[in-house]
């Protein structure tokens, strides 16, 4: 899947690809580690950029720490509280090894300061995926992807593939009776990966005329179905910040969030399977496109912030005389 990206957002080829692939968490953990330690031992970086919460970003973390190399965490300070999420559990360690922290919202902020993090360590810059979104934004087009999936002008669009939601038999077949009620209320459409695809059709999903199972799309094509759609229902953290920045209505089918910003100063909302019908009418109910507040600093220029910080920060590293050294 990661090729599209490189090739739909024109981003250079990596120099160095470990082709971990998929697996257990461990088996990814451990596969990036030797990589990455190997990479490191051979040419240490002057800095280690880690990105989100993924097995990558923990390996990197402890490689990093291990190799006296220091990192820096983008998307620092998101908590669900709930470490059941192993997406918890590789944020929290990486706040902790991080040199700097730079963050999302103002509760991130507050959250790393709450756990003792220096002050000076942590920089609030905005939003990095929203400026992939806002750079994009022209090429999202819904009417294509409608055309070529068959849908009509109204539908919706759901992703799903917490281990929560899907892993679990009584919990995908509650998730399954969800997706039934709303599918009699519009036409949906699910990208799914075979695994979640073969988990939930055990629940007893199906492919049919009011709910579309297709297979995982690329950014553009997404992004175009989401900005079409009448209503979002997903588990991922990031759909809930893009529905936010396209002025979407999302229902996001978890117990808690990460990203509570997008509920108070966008269009997500927290619910239950049970709840899912209902939540649904309201939306259905409202308008089609409710704008409010945007996040602070989610203006397109976080990259650019981060930047900024790191060439502040190695050139106060970087001794009298000594050679420059390019971040990695």
């Amino acid at each position: 899947m990661s090729d599209i990206f490189f090739r739909e957002l024109d981003l250079p080829t990596p120099d160095v690809n470990l082709g971990i692939g998929s697996g257990t968490h461990g088996e990814q953990t451990a596969g990036a580690m030797v990589g990455l330690e190997r990479e490191w031992t051979a040419g240490p970086p002057a800095l280690v950029v880690l990105y989100g919460d993924v097995n990558s970003t923990l390996a990197a973390s402890l490689v990093a720490a291990k190799l006296q190399i220091p990192s820096a965490h983008v998307e620092a300070g998101l908590r669900s509280f709930d470490r059941s999420m192993p997406e918890e559990i590789n944020r929290i360690v990486s706040d902790l090894l991080a040199e700097l922290l730079f963050t999302t919202s103002p509760e991130a902020t507050g959250h790393l300061r709450a756990m003792g993090v220096p002050t000076e360590r942590i920089h609030f810059v905005g939003n990095p995926m929203i400026d992939t979104l806002m750079t994009q934004r022209a090429r999202f087009d819904p009417a294509p992807e409608r055309e070529r999936l068959g849908l009509p002008a109204t539908y919706g669009v759901v992703t799903l593939h917490r281990p929560s939601n899907v892993d679990d038999i009584e919990s995908a077949r509650a998730v399954v009776g969800a997706l039934g009620a709303l599918a009699a209320r519009l036409p949906l459409v699910i990208p799914l990966h075979p695994r979640g695809a073969a988990r939930l059709a055990e629940a007893g999903l199906h492919d049919g005329e009011r709910l579309r199972i297709v297979e995982p799309l690329g950014y553009v094509a997404f992004l175009s179905l989401v900005a079409g759609a009448r209503l979002v229902l997903t588990d991922s953290g990031g759909i809930q910040e893009e529905t936010t920045m396209l002025d979407v209505p999302c229902l996001t089918m978890r117990p808690n969030t990460e990203r509570p910003i997008t509920i108070s100063h966008g269009t997500n909302r927290l619910v239950r399977p049970d709840e899912v019908a209902a939540a649904a009418d309201e939306i259905l109910a409202g308008p089609e496109r409710p704008e409010g507040p945007r996040p602070p600093l989610w203006d397109g220029h976080a990259g650019e912030r981060i930047a900024d910080v790191v060439v502040v920060w190695l050139g106060a590293r970087r001794a009298p005389g000594a050679p420059a050294t390019s971040p990695a």
